[in-house]
């Protein structure tokens, strides 16, 4: 669409917030004629209604299930529900809905210039981790990028700023791809499926179709997890450009069009010259920060998405190396008394946790919160041998505790029965009771954070200050 055709156009922005404040503001600079709904009529709302009213954008609190008059188009934010009545109301009347992903890909190269490739990573778990590291890599090939999406920066401030990036790494969740429906990105991943947000999506299947999306229309490659086989089948359906190539990640020996481990070597069988005969070593498994299964999962991912965009080895070995994680992912705290105590508040499902347990052994395990409708039997089981002891906290820690009856009796349980934020320091000090030297305390909850904090960050950094604390005691 052209600058003209948005002259007058009559559209409405669902939610305000991270995305849907850009969105209204941006289109409201091409000439159409913003209203913005939203269900809440908060003190913040009101604020930044304010804001965009002082700019001449309609905006309607507290009332986001009606569809506005002569409606042409809905841009909602990610977290509305496709089955809210204002979508329902706007199907039935033929009115468009996209995402905030869907504009910024719309609204590419207005400007005249070559808009920037995208390459596109999806997952239940490990998006963040693996964008960062493929935005790293491509930095150390010398290439103008960013990590943008759902990292937290505004795919519309990249698409329509004045950098003239070479290559975007685009984090896309699953709320983003299901109104994304013109996303056509040079090469995408998805990282991993596992049971996550089925309360917007309805059901896994829907779940699944709509991570699935970001394979549509991949130009060069499609990088799938080759231990999980939905992945490889999501690839297998898509409807990608001729010529386009599937590429496997796996932590076992890779074989042709794959990448993969061996003898502690990340090794690349997809982007060389002869893939039956040929392996290019890419970096040292030493070289991923930290080296745990699943973070060097992600780190293949980034790098075969690098590689497919013409990456050389070198540069991913040295992107990995620069690489620093951000906090709360598998974030090393302290050693205290001979017991490492490990923050990975983020680990906010079962699926998050499940990783972060494989990775070390014997663990004292700090876990629960709200559950969102999870159950724990498969990640105890998984869990149960590695496990010297378990401190429940949170509203759904009853959850866990029955779980580990059912499958792990003989480890000792501490069952926090407190919900107030001074419960991590009790949680911290029980584990390290039951801790010996050279265990880890892994605080990994496998439960989102809100019973007890504002998200996962206030959460660790809890943690944190409980484990430093009792540092302070130690010395």
């Amino acid at each position: 669409m052209s600058n003209q055709d948005w002259q007058g156009k009559r559209v409405t922005v669902a939610g305000l917030g991270v995305s849907g404040i850009p969105a209204a503001k941006v289109l409201h600079g091409l000439g159409a004629v913003v209203t913005v709904v939203n269900d809440g009529d908060d003190e913040r709302s009101r604020a930044q209604a304010a804001e965009l009213e002082a700019q001449g954008i309609t905006v309607r609190l507290g009332d986001g299930a009606t569809l506005p008059e002569s409606t042409e188009l809905i841009v909602t934010t990610p977290g509305w529900k496709p089955d809210k009545p204002l979508f329902t109301a706007a199907a039935e009347a033929g009115v468009p809905v996209w995402g905030d992903v869907e504009l910024a890909w719309r609204l590419r190269g207005r400007d005249g210039r070559e808009p920037a490739p995208w390459l596109a990573v999806t997952g239940t778990n490990g998006k963040t981790t693996t964008v960062r590291m493929l935005a790293s890599i491509l930095e150390a090939a010398g290439l103008r990028t960013a990590a943008v999406g759902n990292i937290g920066v505004s795919l519309l401030d990249a698409v329509l700023g004045d950098e003239n990036y070479d290559v975007l790494a685009v984090e896309l969740s699953s709320y983003q791809l299901h109104w994304a429906p013109s996303l056509r990105a040079h090469s995408a991943a998805v990282l991993n499926l596992a049971p996550d947000h089925l309360d917007w999506h309805g059901s896994m299947e829907a779940y699944v179709a709509d991570k699935g999306r970001i394979y549509e229309g991949n130009r060069v490659a499609c990088v799938y997890n080759v231990a999980e086989k939905a992945t490889e089948d999501l690839v297998r359906e898509a409807d990608v450009e001729e010529g386009c190539r599937a590429i496997g990640f796996t932590l076992a020996a890779p074989g042709p069009s794959q990448l993969g481990v061996v003898d502690g070597i990340l090794v690349d069988r997809a982007f060389v010259a002869n893939r039956q005969k040929q392996a290019q070593e890419l970096a040292e498994v030493t070289d991923v920060n930290p080296p745990a299964p699943h973070n060097i999962a992600n780190a293949l991912a980034a790098a075969a998405l690098a590689r497919a965009f013409g990456v050389e080895p070198a540069a991913v070995r040295d992107g990995l190396r620069a690489f620093r994680p951000d906090p709360h992912r598998i974030e090393h705290v302290a050693d205290v008394a001979g017991v490492a105590y490990i923050d990975d508040s983020k680990a906010t499902n079962t699926h998050a946790a499940e990783a972060s347990l494989a990775a070390y052994d014997p663990i004292v395990w700090i876990a629960g919160g709200l559950a969102k409708g999870a159950t724990f039997d498969e990640l105890v089981t998984g869990a149960a041998g590695r496990l010297r002891g378990v401190v429940l906290i949170g509203h759904d820690r009853a959850l866990i505790r029955e779980a580990l009856a059912r499958h792990a009796p003989e480890v000792p349980v501490v069952d926090l029965d407190r919900t107030d934020t001074g419960a991590m320091s009790e949680a911290v000090r029980e584990a390290a009771r039951l801790a010996r030297p050279g265990d880890t305390v892994l605080m990994a909850p496998a439960c989102a954070s809100m019973d007890m904090f504002v998200n996962y960050n206030k959460r660790g950094e809890a943690f944190a200050a409980a484990v430093r604390a009792l540092a302070a005691e130690s010395d």
